[in-house]
């Protein structure tokens, strides 16, 4: 919880159990809950006024209420209950107020919920009735979590998917625009180093086409867009802000947990990050498109050992439900399968990244994400029905159209139009990492090397990250340095050296020589690494 400066108010308050409530004093805790709607009460009074810790209450002040989760304290101050600062914005609290306190039902979306648990399968309303909950704060962590585990286990079909997609558009705000097509383009995530979007929109835009782009910061990854476009220019933009930049450059790159689109989504991750599951993937990702008025959408499958989907026949059934759910939203979708068994570039890292997206568009840039960038492109361009879209997208990144376009829609936010590479500033505090074996890159593992950029500060702290000097089937003799790690502290650096020196992320040896490649004590703990990214 973040703490405040505000103080604590603390005033004995006076009570009646007069039609089951009871008289309050408030006692404001200066503390956010996590955009949760909770209160503190003593035990004893929470015995007097009937509810257990995670109860509702209705709080009445004046003329508004609102309905709150109990949590339940002893040797708390009688006849007082702490408030959260949610709970203060929501009904306006000052210092010494009195409320009026009510055990309030459960909500009714509880019983879906124990529905879904038995096995039957919910429809669009009761979903819709579950989600809204979600949204107002109206459901516990518990209950959240209980929902989602279930859905993880028992699965959903798509008439479940449909309408949870739908729930979540409509209980947030939605963009509308007056030229279509929109288009856009979206990866599930799980490859290091994935700065595609920092090419893919340029392109598209300098096409003539709208792609307003919102973009998630990293959750487990090293970076995410909205990390990597904020070393070049800010990303928490408003609605009005994001329709103005729309307006002059027909594209923008932002941060989408600014905004109030399919809120539920961020709601659902709070929970689901810390159990290791990702039941809503689809959901989660289309009722964002539909909420910023997508047309076309490209989703990028990346694949392969150290993601997400480690086959192409996964990736081809979930591209099938992308396809079809998509046809649901009226949204058209391709999917691309894309290889994912090695780091996209060099660079993993916000400014490592952002540096290499702009050299990239400065026609420096490794062939890898050249080709990813200019594939996804021409896949949207020729969607919305440009001929040979594939030399078209070739050409406008080419020419310089598209680092063009990239420089307008960074001024147009609100950063320097102007900026070279050198001038993203990255981690001065760098240690090499050296091949102890002569022979071929075999394999890079992806999760190790997001561990090692993480350890190193990446993505809070934005210099911090790993730059990759081979890549796989690249030749080696020993003492050539494998990557290097950039941080901003020290000590940073210190820790994740060690890491890489445990972790040794990059194989080395002769082609199939290698038949033993890890050696795994009886005792080792097995961790099976999460990827949640959207």
């Amino acid at each position: 919880m973040h703490l405040k400066q505000s103080p604590y108010i603390f005033v004995e308050s006076l009570f009646s159990l007069e039609n089951w409530h009871m008289k309050f004093k408030v006692k404001v805790l200066g503390i956010e809950a996590g955009r949760k709607l909770m209160v503190i009460i003593d035990d004893k009074d929470a015995s007097l006024l009937g509810v257990r810790t995670s109860d509702r209450v209705k709080i009445t002040y004046k003329d508004k209420s609102i309905i709150a989760i109990v949590n339940i304290a002893t040797r708390f101050p009688r006849n007082t209950i702490g408030v959260f600062d949610e709970v203060c914005s929501k009904l306006g609290i000052e210092r010494g107020d009195e409320v009026e306190v009510y055990p309030a039902k459960s909500p009714e979306s509880l019983a879906y919920i124990r529905d879904k648990i038995f096995g039957y399968e919910l429809n669009a309303q009761e979903i819709k009735a579950i989600v809204k909950d979600v949204v107002d704060q109206n459901l516990s962590d518990i209950e959240i979590a209980s929902f989602l585990t279930t859905l993880h286990v028992r699965g959903t079909n798509m008439d479940e998917i449909e309408a949870l997609s739908r729930a979540m558009v409509e209980t947030g705000q939605i963009l509308e625009w007056e030229d279509h097509p929109i288009l856009d383009k979206h990866s599930i995530g799980g490859v290091p180093g994935d700065k595609t979007t920092l090419l893919v929109v340029p392109i598209v835009a300098a096409a003539g086409f709208t792609i307003p782009k919102t973009s998630s910061r990293a959750i487990t990854s090293a970076a995410g867009t909205a990390d990597r476009v904020e070393s070049l220019c800010p990303v928490n933009l408003s609605l009005e802000e994001i329709r103005d930049v729309v307006k002059k450059t027909k594209a923008c790159m932002v941060w989408g947990g600014a905004l109030d689109l399919a809120p539920a989504d961020d709601l659902f991750i709070q929970v689901e990050y810390p159990l290791s599951i990702d039941p809503l993937l689809l959901p989660s990702i289309m009722s964002k498109k539909k909420a910023i008025g997508t047309d076309y959408v490209v989703i990028d499958l990346p694949t392969g050992r150290g993601t997400k989907i480690k086959t192409i026949g996964e990736a081809q059934h979930l591209a099938r439900n992308f396809i079809e759910l998509g046809n649901r939203l009226g949204i058209k979708v391709e999917c691309a399968v894309t290889f994912g068994e090695q780091p996209i570039g060099f660079a993993i890292g916000p400014a490592l990244e952002a540096r290499e997206a702009l050299q990239t568009l400065m026609g420096k840039g490794p062939i890898d994400l050249q080709d990813k960038a200019i594939n996804l492109a021409s896949m949207l361009l020729e969607m919305a029905g440009v001929d040979s879209s594939r030399d078209k997208a070739t050409e406008i990144l080419r020419t310089g159209k598209a680092e063009e376009k990239l420089r307008e829609i960074v001024a147009a936010q609100g950063g320097n139009q102007y900026i070279k590479p050198e001038d993203i500033g990255i981690g001065d505090k760098v240690a090499k990492v050296v091949s102890n074996y002569d022979g071929k890159v075999l394999w890079i593992n992806n999760n190790d090397i997001v561990q090692i950029a993480r350890e190193a500060g990446a993505p809070k702290e934005k210099g911090a990250g790993i730059l990759l000097k081979v890549k796989i089937g690249n030749e080696v003799v020993k003492g050539d340095v494998l990557f290097e790690i950039y941080a901003e502290r020290s000590q940073k650096l210190e820790s994740a050296f060690a890491l890489a020196e445990k972790l040794k992320p990059i194989g080395i040896g002769q082609r199939y020589d290698i038949m033993i490649m890890s050696r795994i004590p009886a005792r080792a703990k097995q961790e099976r690494t999460f990827i949640l990214e959207r």
